[in-house]
């Protein structure tokens, strides 16, 4: 007997609004553009930086990009900022006020780029993005909303008239990011939660994710992420575990091959990682948790493990 499929909602993005997919490695991009002006949220990672250049001069031609938005500072969104400076110097760069002091002067550390083992290379900014306030972009009123959980300082943008909400990793089609704050030992779980509420009040018909394709189920998206945060509330221990692999396989997007050696070296290395090993109570030296977590992506279909040789797959 054949399962019906439900047929996907489709989604109607305003004629303004165009969205780069990119893979797990960078996020999304999303060009908001009209006749007189050009503005693109978030700008993927260093590594994907020349890529997301010529995606917007393909867009734009030789038109300029006035404007660069970054829903939150975290190195696959904010990567490419420094490479689109360089190419549209007379843009203005906007960044959410949380991690302004981090960002002028130079701090790594502060911007979490130490603690996650990535990269990012300088960047600087022109002004804030503050909670509270409107822009108009593409013909279109968009609201700045403080959206905390996966990064306390994040926000998402929502245009009312067409009911389009840039989700950044506040709410993904399949959940939502890794929530950081969590692993430094504060409470943030809540906070997920109460954005998760405000989305839901603020009601788009169309989500633009940080990761993976636009969608328009926004109430199963929504049920989806409730249900998941709730296991990780009950058992935090789970959300542990997944934020360990999500850094190994973002690593090892970026490498995309290295061995099983390299990456338990990088792992002793990464902040994140020795704080999480030391969280979990068996006290199991970090090496063999890595070793574990690769099983894991290993029976996942993320990683192909051959002998001591270890490939990313998509």
């Amino acid at each position: 007997m054949q399962v019906p499929t439900v047929p996907a909602i489709p989604v109607h993005l305003p004629a303004s609004v165009r969205v780069f997919q990119r893979g797990w490695l960078s996020s999304n991009n999303i060009l908001v553009s009209d006749a007189k002006h050009a503005a693109l949220i978030d700008s993927g990672y260093c590594s994907h930086s020349a890529q997301t250049v010529a995606l917007v001069r393909s867009a734009l031609g030789d038109r300029p990009l006035d404007l660069l938005l970054n829903t939150h500072l975290h190195s696959d969104h904010c990567g490419g900022n420094a490479a689109l400076q360089a190419a549209y110097p007379e843009m203005e760069t906007l960044i959410p006020p949380g991690h302004a002091h981090a960002v002028r002067p130079w701090s790594a550390a502060d911007l979490t780029f130490e603690g996650t083992g990535q990269s990012c290379p300088p960047f600087g900014f022109d002004d804030l993005l503050q909670p509270g306030s409107t822009l108009r972009l593409g013909g279109l009123e968009w609201q700045v909303h403080a959206a905390p959980g996966h990064d306390p300082h994040s926000v998402v943008l929502f245009a009312p008239q067409a009911r389009l909400l840039v989700s950044a990793d506040a709410l993904w089609e399949s959940g939502f990011g890794v929530v950081f704050p969590e692993l430094e030992g504060e409470d943030a779980f809540d906070a997920v939660g109460a954005t998760l509420d405000l989305i839901a009040e603020l009601d788009p018909i169309s989500v633009v994710p940080g990761h993976g394709k636009p969608f328009a189920d926004v109430a199963g998206a929504l049920h989806t992420a409730r249900t998941r945060l709730d296991y990780f509330q009950r058992q935090p221990e789970r959300h542990r575990n997944y934020a360990a692999k999500v850094l190994l396989k973002f690593k090892l997007l970026e490498l995309q091959l290295t061995t099983v050696a390299a990456l338990t070296e990088w792992a002793l290395a990464t902040p994140y990682l020795v704080q999480m090993a030391r969280a979990f109570e068996e006290a199991t030296p970090l090496p063999l948790l890595v070793e574990d977590w690769i099983a894991q992506l290993v029976r996942a279909g993320a990683a192909e493990l051959d002998g001591t040789v270890l490939r990313n797959r998509d």
